[in-house]
């Protein structure tokens, strides 16, 4: 198989057309019985780079059945084994770390930062399980009963386009700490990336048939996975939208799920935060992966009296968001993923203006001298209310919406106004004084004066941004289920 993994490599890097028309199951790679074809769009330039050949309800059907078969044994393995596969994970990713981090740019247009950032997390996560694994409690006594937290069976993996090898690798290293065997299906515009992915799987030596990878549609295959009764737990990452669709199909058979979907963080400055320091930060929290980020940071909210200053840092800062080609170093907003997502972005673009926000900068259209790939305009808007479109739906793109407040209550209350809780901001010279802030923002996350990724910590959101957690102990116990005998 590890010549195989190379001719892949040596194609990528010379030819231009990529052809993945095979699927990973049961520890092998097996040619597609579905025969539908997607091109796969170079967003940097619009230009055709490759073609996958998307699976069918027989492919997810017999990758289930893999997984199925595995799980008896796999269930079994001790805590040793387990973390062995976990080193060997992320040994593998780290073998091939430059090739996931060129199909990154590639095929979604992530910045070379970004790229080198996501990936080298994805492999790390791995090293992260092993360790937790070294001291978990699978066995508690609790009165007269033992609790064994056992498997939760056989689990799908679904994830979106925006940030791939690590949301996989982070359900994935759950699973597989847990004793879990696992059907993937990332999404069908990743196709690049979690091919080069599945290759790093094969290349680790697990059983056959503990990890599983079909390219497909959401709506075939992840209909099929919502609904399969051999499927005990779902794992999914993308919108709300399609979170509900999951949850209402996974219903029936009383799957279990963790939901990670939308967002529309607010990012609250307190009027004794250092401007100098923290707008920038706002910039770059909003600005993050291209925008294209369910925790970026979109409703700025500042203190009136302020406005007229952080308008002034905000030109400053969004002079130094250069975007273009994903490979310069100089890059910070690379293209958007694909056209759909460029015109979802210039709607929302035109309706902050039709719904009267000030546009400080940026704006419909794309930038000078970047006509052919998929790019967009850093765009600022200020004077916006929240019960603007703008301030209430996820864009997902770099558009920041600029609220004023009058006092810290009602930055509090306009905070809470959204369906979503995914994250918050809080920034102040006061830490204590941003805490109790915090305490009082229904969200998932709260950072304080930073944009840190706590990997450890647990990840997902209050109300319509998601349920169940993801990363960490708290992710490893989602995969668990507590078996009770009373003896």
């Amino acid at each position: 198989m590890f010549e195989i993994t190379m001719l892949f490599v040596a194609r990528f890097k010379r030819n231009k057309m990529k052809i993945i028309n095979q699927h990973y199951v049961n520890g092998r790679f097996i040619p597609s019985i579905g025969t539908e074809e997607m091109d796969i769009i170079n967003p940097s330039d619009g230009g055709l780079i490759g073609k996958v050949v998307l699976g069918n309800e027989q492919d997810i059907a017999t990758a289930i059945a893999s997984a199925s078969a595995a799980l008896p044994t796999f269930a079994q393995t001790s805590r040793a084994q387990r973390m062995d596969y976990l080193q060997r994970l992320h040994d593998a990713l780290m073998e091939r770390i430059d090739d996931l981090q060129e199909a990154t740019m590639v095929e979604y247009g992530a910045t070379v930062q970004r790229s080198r950032w996501s990936n080298q997390y994805a492999a790390e996560t791995f090293l992260y399980f092993k360790d937790i694994l070294k001291d978990f409690e699978f066995e508690r006594n609790i009165g007269q009963s033992t609790i064994s937290m056992v498997p939760v069976g056989v689990t799908a993996i679904m994830t979106a386009w925006n940030a791939n090898s690590g949301s996989i690798s982070v359900k994935l290293a759950a699973a597989i700490a847990a004793g879990c065997t696992v059907v993937i299906k990332p999404s069908e515009m990743s196709a690049i990336q979690s091919q080069v992915l599945a290759e790093c799987f094969d290349r680790a030596g697990l059983p056959p048939g503990v990890i599983n990878m079909v390219h497909g549609r959401g709506d075939v295959l992840g209909t099929v996975l919502s609904t399969h009764p051999a499927v005990a737990k779902i794992l999914f990452t993308g919108s709300t939208v399609v979170g509900k669709i999951i949850a209402r199909n996974a219903v029936d058979t009383m799957k279990r799920v963790t939901l990670e979907l939308s967002g529309k963080s607010p990012n609250i400055i307190l009027d004794d935060a250092h401007l100098e320091t923290a707008i920038p930060m706002a910039v770059n929290v909003a600005f993050m992966n291209s925008g294209q980020a369910c925790i970026a940071g979109t409703r700025l909210l500042v203190p009136e009296p302020l406005l007229p200053e952080v308008k002034r840092i905000l030109l400053e800062t969004v002079a130094t968001q250069t975007v273009g080609d994903p490979h310069d170093e100089h890059t910070v907003i690379g293209p958007m993923a694909s056209q759909k997502q460029f015109d979802r972005i210039q709607h929302y673009i035109n309706l902050g203006i039709e719904e009267g926000a000030e546009l400080l900068a940026g704006g419909p259209g794309k930038p000078a001298g970047l006509q052919d790939g998929f790019y967009v305009k850093p765009t600022i808007f200020t004077g916006v209310n929240n019960d603007m479109t703008i301030a209430q739906e996820e864009i997902f793109g770099p558009v920041l919406s600029v609220i004023a407040y009058k006092t810290e209550e009602e930055a509090i209350a306009i905070a809470n106004d959204t369906i979503y809780g995914l994250h918050a901001y809080v920034s102040s010279s006061d830490m204590e004084r941003a805490r109790k802030v915090a305490a009082q923002i229904n969200a998932g996350r709260v950072a304080i004066n930073t944009i840190y990724h706590d990997a450890l910590a647990p990840f997902g959101g209050f109300k319509q941004s998601g349920v169940g957690r993801e990363g960490g102990i708290y992710g490893l116990e989602e995969q668990l289920e507590p078996k009770v005998i009373i003896s």
